[in-house]
């Protein structure tokens, strides 16, 4: 008991905590970028309607400084902004939370007839039964137009009952977009400008359909032995679910406006409202806490090619908002924010010994060369093998990594359990292992091939 009061006089007479000084995030990126070779990045942090920084570091894939005007992209942190026009629309009262999203979007037709019951609430916290075990997104052709998103789902089947379980599925949110562009009658890319972007100020914010719609400045890189690699995004559709491009600027704006009014309270609090499925997962916002318990509202984004990460603190009034240059293998944008929201709350930011999967890199680059000595040497001894040997099933071994290589797709969908990913996309994900295990596979079809050969000449 006499613990509890001293304890709670201390903190009654301890100086309130002051604000995160600019210089001491300056000095933490710069330190961040400089052990992981993270190329280029974003950040905006905001305390209730002050800007405390809004800045960028480094440079885009274009070779371009990244600015506090850099428009950048920050994938699913787009789903925020897609659920605030939804919002918008249940505000003036053209859209219901709970009532079927078929009765506003006739066009939202699948082959199982349950998905006339999904509600637009559902589509909002992913508890539609629409999920990627059901309905391969990314693997299956793209569409070009929010549009032909919805069309395509014609043949789908849903995973669960509506309303039933939680699927992070981002087709929720390109259904949920296309509702807006037929409500308010105008394209969703348009909608958003008018009603979102240009009213809180950001104007170098747009969203886009697909990755050719990138511009250089918001493309990305692969990190391979610790050195920036500038490459294009895997093919792939975004619009709604994780096509906004934004800046410094712009997510400082977007950050402030989230405590300002930019809904009603009752509608933030329906945005901030999780389901039964999944107490995590609200309405485009996750809930969850810091290391030191405090309670934030956030998102986070992955692309192949870059990350962003945004995050909101009510009780301090502080926002965060960060978007790199790197894919989702690398985890840049979460572990940036990880440091700047433990300054925020008075402890040391943690900063990576080396780059990301440094010695991961140097492992398969070296079993890599092995591989292309040992392959050189199997063809140079066939003829002498095929003199000794008989047998088709002895070359079997050999083939193992060209079957691995064609089912490296499917095996990482099992792993992921049940989430659809292509296979240049593992590439991606894994570019030291796929170099490896596609030299595995050339090598071991070139030494089957040469012994073969040489069977069939002795």
């Amino acid at each position: 008991m006499f613990k509890n009061i001293v304890a709670a006089l201390f903190l009654a007479l301890a100086p309130p905590p002051q604000d995160i000084s600019p210089s001491t995030v300056d000095a933490f990126v710069t330190k961040y970028r400089e052990a992981t070779g993270l190329p280029g990045v974003a950040v905006a942090i905001t305390k209730g309607e002050r800007v405390i920084l809004a800045t960028g570091y480094g440079e885009a894939a274009s070779g371009e400084p990244v600015t506090a005007d850099t428009p950048m992209a920050v994938a699913s942190v787009s789903k925020s902004f897609t659920s605030l026009t939804v919002m918008q629309l249940v505000e003036q009262g053209k859209i219901e939370l709970d009532r079927p999203v078929h009765g506003y979007l006739p066009e939202f037709e699948m082959a199982d007839p349950r998905a006339r019951k999904i509600t637009v609430r559902q589509l909002l916290n992913q508890t539609s039964g629409m999920a990627d075990s059901a309905f391969h997104e990314k693997s299956l052709p793209q569409p070009s137009t929010l549009k032909g998103a919805v069309a395509r789902l014609r043949t789908a089947n849903l995973a669960t009952p509506p309303g039933t379980a939680f699927s992070y599925h981002n087709t929720n949110y390109q259904v949920a977009a296309r509702m807006v562009e037929v409500i308010s009658g105008r394209p969703f890319a348009e909608y958003l400008d008018t009603h979102v972007f240009t009213p809180l100020g950001m104007r170098h914010s747009k969203t886009v359909d697909t990755d050719r719609d990138l511009p250089g400045s918001a493309r990305g890189h692969l990190i391979v032995l610790g050195q920036a690699l500038a490459v294009p995004e895997p093919a792939g559709f975004g619009n709604g679910s994780g096509g906004v491009l934004s800046t410094a600027n712009d997510m400082a704006r977007w950050l402030i406006a989230q405590n300002n009014g930019v809904l009603r309270p009752e509608s933030v609090k329906e945005l901030r409202t999780p389901s039964e499925q999944d107490k995590e997962y609200a309405l485009g916002w996750m809930l969850g806490t810091t290391k030191r318990g405090t309670p934030v509202v956030e998102h986070d984004g992955d692309l192949f090619t870059s990350t962003a990460a945004q995050l909101l603190m009510p009780e301090s009034g502080y926002g965060v908002a960060v978007m790199t240059n790197t894919g989702t293998a690398f985890g840049d944008a979460d572990a940036l924010m990880d440091g700047i929201v433990a300054m925020i709350e008075g402890d040391r930011p943690e900063i990576p010994p080396m780059p990301p999967m440094l010695v991961t890199d140097i492992l398969f680059v070296l079993l890599t060369v092995v591989t292309v000595g040992l392959a050189v040497r199997g063809v140079a001894r066939s003829r002498r093998w095929a003199s000794e040997h008989r047998g088709r099933w002895r070359h079997l071994p050999y083939l193992v990594p060209l079957a691995v290589c064609f089912a490296v797709a499917p095996i990482m969908r099992v792993l992921l359990r049940g989430g659809d990913i292509m296979w240049v996309q593992v590439v991606y994900l894994f570019p030291t292992f796929m170099l490896w295990l596609v030299t595995a596979a050339v090598a071991g079809v070139a030494v089957v091939g040469a012994r073969v050969w040489g069977q069939a000449r002795g």
